[in-house]
């Protein structure tokens, strides 16, 4: 082929090529260069560069045509923005391509299909010369055609994406980031298609999108052609990698959400007519994942070397946002494009903001879905749709739809928040929601039937995972934090924590670790059904539970795999989200009246006068009926410690009365697979009985440190039932008497050389509890994540005191 004027292969473009061929090119370029030969796939390809369309506008007389139609635009209408941005794409598609141009594009194109020996189809991506900047991406903007074959429909596609460059969405984002229309070009990308119509594909970024948490790839992915799950038209299948273990050689999946997953994309009959088309997906689709374990693993491998690569190339660590393809053919996962992530790599500085919401015990939830980033929102409901009567929307009002595209953008701008019945976090809607920095909740099937009445709502993402949207005005709280002169007390301040979700936004809050995380809130959210239940479904006689057993069960092999799995997910993230530091697992401290409100839990559980102080904690674990449910606590945490890596999580037993209690519970530990100090493995104690205190230097050769549990303690002490509203005068952690028992036991540990913690709420409500315990010289105190900041602040003024 002659010098060409127009056209460049992937190996000869890269990064630094954006002018020439765009963000989206230049990148795929770097990546077939430096990336596909250590083992990162990406198709091969051709740019044809931004001097091609300035080419066809010149060689058209369509500068000044152009400056027409858009320079007199009213940025605040939305009827004149379409009207002025469909006659520009109209000038610019019926415009004639150059001749030379032509040649190129058809000489390329045959130069790529003779690398195979097989007929080829071709995905032809615009690649705007502005696109992709580390604070600003125009990913979405301009138009893909995918499934596009022959010489007559690549010329036409080729049109149709210079055309794009003024989609209406693409002019009113390029007039938000401050571009000239005229200063910007469109390159287009021409790629051999991957046939991920016949397997999967998705889109997964190399940070937490909705925390900015940077030690985790979050992958997504569905059945078919990738543009459902870009434009949010599914709900995707979700997973989690931690990073910093994973590159130790620690090869697990933390976290999998099953998605619905309902259509899927795939090749059209007619390419003709339409190269692409939606159909459902079977029963066996939607309820197994789109990809195994094993490929997750192989993409965040993949997501971690483009991260490094990228981040190397600019001198500091660069979160990407990249697309993913498996082809149904030869079975192999491909890299389709990567381009820096815009929104959660951004947010720095010195301000937490924290939102809590408090909903009245009688607030109505009208729908859920995923949560998209954590904040909360008050408004009107306002259902649209079709994007036809966008120009009915009212600043402050909150979108309602099935799913959005750019198209949609003008007025999610002005939205206090964004509900929609499809998609999922890597979708438009979230995209979008978070760079404008508002909650949006996706995947929430019945919105639009739900709020067609368009009722005042409040959108709640600062619940965990699950977006809640609640009737009426709920009262929340925004709580605003300068970090920058907040000064760490010698003191250990660690966290109590249950809730997985909340995990990797909660290891923002300045903190030394977890000091309490409860097993049974995982066990309770996230297994929902009592161990023995899912061990010995045969001593169930109720058909509806075993039939939700089932289902609950569905796609694992047995009751037992999935309680492992589950409850080893949840205690996995928590260790993530703080990894290195120390997280101090509590072992399930449900009591039988808890137990037993579990799916089959009554089957299992004695019906106690005062469970309080009845079957719990240590007996519990040794006993005879229960030790089969407690083997699999075991055996995951000891998936979590040795199988996913986090030999930071030390275990803690709860309620152990006697010390022949310790020693057996220990025995039996071990005899499951937890061994003291085996793997670094440390045992807790929780110090929460009187006999704990009077008895410490017997317990103290079976343990490694202690945590007081100043709530079962005072009730002890006091012989008041917490749980008891009629009694709740007389339950005060800072009774005299309570007091001298935490003494002993930090005086206790101490003696024994073992650590010495507290996880109760006093000295959150109580100033002077604090106090108290820094005089004593505690180790560390555990506290609610709510009033981390405020006791740390307090505790330090109090170190300070005590030093002067």
């Amino acid at each position: 082929m002659a010098k060409r004027r127009y056209i460049r292969f992937f190996d000869e473009i890269g990064i630094d090529d954006i002018p020439l061929v765009g963000g989206k090119n230049a990148s795929l370029g770097e990546m077939f260069q430096a990336l596909t030969p250590v083992g990162v796939p990406v198709p091969n390809g051709f740019a044809v560069t931004a001097e091609a369309y300035r080419a066809v506008l010149t060689e058209n007389d369509l500068w000044d045509k152009l400056h027409d139609i858009l320079d007199p635009l009213d940025e605040s209408s939305v009827t004149d923005l379409a009207e002025r941005g469909q006659a520009a794409r109209q000038l610019v598609y019926h415009a004639d391509l150059p001749q030379a141009l032509i040649d190129e594009i058809l000489d390329a194109y045959h130069v790529l299909s003779d690398c195979f020996t097989t007929p080829i189809t071709m995905a032809i991506r615009s690649s705007a010369t502005a696109e992709d900047l580390p604070t600003a991406s125009f990913a979405g903007q301009q138009d893909t055609y995918l499934n596009i074959s022959g010489e007559t429909a690549l010329l036409d596609a080729c049109k149709r994406c210079f055309a794009s460059l003024f989609t209406d969405r693409a002019i009113h984002y390029r007039i938000d980031q401050g571009f000239n229309h005229f200063d910007v070009g469109l390159s287009i990308g021409v790629q051999k298609m991957v046939r991920s119509d016949l397997s999967a594909s998705g889109v997964m970024f190399s940070i937490d999108t909705e925390t900015g948490f940077k030690d985790a790839v979050f992958i997504t992915g569905a059945y078919g052609l990738g543009e459902n799950v870009v434009q949010g038209a599914v709900d995707p299948d979700e997973f989690y990698v931690h990073k910093p273990t994973f590159e130790q050689g620690y090869r697990t999946v933390l976290r999998r959400h099953l998605g619905a997953k309902k259509i899927k994309m795939i090749y059209a009959a007619d390419a003709h007519k339409s190269p692409v088309r939606n159909i459902s997906t079977s029963l066996a689709e939607r309820q197994a994942f789109c990809i195994t374990d094993e490929e997750v693993l192989k993409l965040a491998d993949y997501a971690i070397r483009i991260e490094k690569h990228y981040s190397d190339k600019i001198g500091y660590q660069r979160p990407m946002d990249i697309e993913w393809a498996k082809d149904g053919d030869d079975g192999q996962l491909y890299i389709v494009q990567a381009r820096p992530e815009t929104v959660a790599s951004q947010k720095i500085g010195t301000q937490l903001k924290t939102y809590q919401i408090s909903p009245e015990p009688d607030a109505q939830i009208l729908a859920t879905g995923r949560a998209v980033g954590s904040k909360v929102a008050h408004g009107q409901a306002h259902v649209i749709q079709d994007v036809a009567y966008i120009d009915q929307f009212k600043a402050g009002e909150i979108l309602v739809t099935d799913i959005t595209t750019p198209d949609w953008e003008p007025v999610m701008k002005i939205a206090s928040a964004i509900i929609t019945n499809r998609g999922g976090r890597t979708c438009h809607a979230a995209i979008i929601a978070r760079e404008l920095g508002i909650p949006a909740i996706v995947g929430c099937p019945q919105a639009t039937k739900e709020l067609e009445s368009n009722p005042e709502i409040t959108v709640s993402c600062a619940e965990g995972d699950t977006g809640k949207v609640y009737l009426g005005k709920q009262p929340f709280e925004i709580h605003e934090t300068d970090l920058s002169d907040l000064e760490m007390p010698k003191t250990d301040i660690m966290l109590n924590l249950g809730n997985p979700a909340l995990a990797f936004q909660t290891s923002f809050i300045p903190n030394q670790g977890v000091g309490l995380a409860r097993m049974e809130f995982i066990i309770n959210e996230s297994v929902k059904a009592h161990p023995l239940a899912l061990l010995q479904p045969e001593k169930i006689t109720a058909k509806t539970i075993l039939e939700q057993l089932t289902d609950l069960t569905r796609g694992y092999d047995s009751g037992k795999a999935f309680f492992i799995d589950k409850l080893a997910s949840g205690i996995g993230t928590i260790a993530a989200a703080f990894y290195p530091k120390p997280v101090v697992v509590r072992l399930s401290d449900f009591k039988s009246n808890e137990y037993a409100s579990l799916l089959g839990g009554k089957y299992f559980e004695p019906d106690e006068e005062n469970p309080m102080l009845g079957y719990r904690g240590a007996s519990r674990y040794i006993s005879e009926a229960f030790e089969p449910a407690f083997a699999l606590e075991c055996q995951a945490i000891k998936h979590v410690r040795e199988e996913m890596g986090f030999s930071n999580v030390i275990v803690m037993i709860p309620f152990v009365r006697r010390v022949v209690e310790a020693q057996k519970v220990i025995e039996t530990m071990e005899k499951h697979g937890l061994k003291r100090n085996k793997n670094a493995l440390k045992i807790y104690m929780m110090c929460e009985i009187p006999n704990n205190v009077l008895e410490m230097d017997a317990f103290a050769p079976y343990f490694d440190g202690i945590s007081i549990g100043s709530n079962d303690l005072t009730q002890l002490v006091l012989g008041v039932d917490r749980d008891s509203a009629l009694v709740a005068d007389s339950y005060d952690e800072r009774a005299e008497g309570v007091k001298t028992m935490i003494k002993w036991a930090v005086e206790g540990a101490k003696r024994n050389g073992l650590h010495s913690g507290l996880c109760g709420q006093a000295p959150s409500d109580y100033p002077e509890m604090a106090e108290f315990l820094i005089e004593l010289g505690i180790d560390s105190i555990s506290l609610n994540p709510d009033s981390v900041l405020k006791t740390m602040q307090c505790i330090a003024e109090l170190e300070g005191q005590a030093k002067t």
